[in-house]
């Protein structure tokens, strides 16, 4: 148990320390999957629901391995867990919107090896989360996940529609979009301390 409040946690873990434009994780999807606005979105609604599984899972996990005195099989419990979610996913997409499946592509089943999702499960556990802790901070890795990806979205859309020089067209402004959104993320500094 922290002495942060819930809201502190979501707003931490959404704006503030976001895992693609402050940390980092998750790039992969986040340049592949970021084209269009439905797409990311849906990509997103699918990595949150896979980090909330996770951090529950995680959170269960922890306290067994801990009362066994195990906690060197965590890593690798997290991974199988994760794992399982995104295959549970996987299925669930492909029988309900096999046009989402395909506009998705190899981004999805890469959701298993999305670092974002291993790290909500690893820096829950050394904040020593409590579980509704757990879950609030996977909810906003979650929708922060899912905000940076829809931004990204956007701007890429708008730029489609624009004359952009041909000198920064494809990865190079895609990139030069990514670095302004996380030094317009880094403005959150500081929200949500005491």
């Amino acid at each position: 148990m922290t002495n942060e409040s819930l809201f502190q946690i979501f707003i931490n873990a959404s704006l503030v320390n976001n895992f693609v434009l402050a940390y980092f994780l998750g790039i992969c999807p986040f340049l592949g999957v970021s084209g269009k606005i439905e797409t990311a979105s849906k990509m997103g609604a699918a990595v949150t629901f896979v980090m909330v599984i996770s951090a529950v899972c995680a959170y269960g996990i922890h306290k067994v391995l801990t009362i066994i005195q195990a906690p060197f099989l965590e890593l690798i419990s997290y991974i199988v867990v994760i794992a399982a979610t995104v295959q549970l996913v996987e299925m669930f997409i492909k029988k309900a919107s096999p046009t989402l499946f395909k506009a998705l592509g190899i981004f999805l089943p890469l959701i298993t090896t999305n670092c974002a999702i291993l790290a909500v499960a690893l820096f829950q556990t050394n904040k020593g989360y409590g579980f509704l802790e757990s879950v609030v901070y996977a909810l906003g890795a979650g929708i922060g996940f899912t905000l940076a990806l829809v931004l990204m979205a956007g701007v890429r859309e708008r730029a489609d529609l624009s004359t952009v020089p041909n000198i920064v067209k494809g990865t190079i402004l895609t990139l030069f979009i990514a670095g302004i959104l996380s030094l317009t993320f880094m403005g959150f500094a500081g929200l949500g301390t005491q």
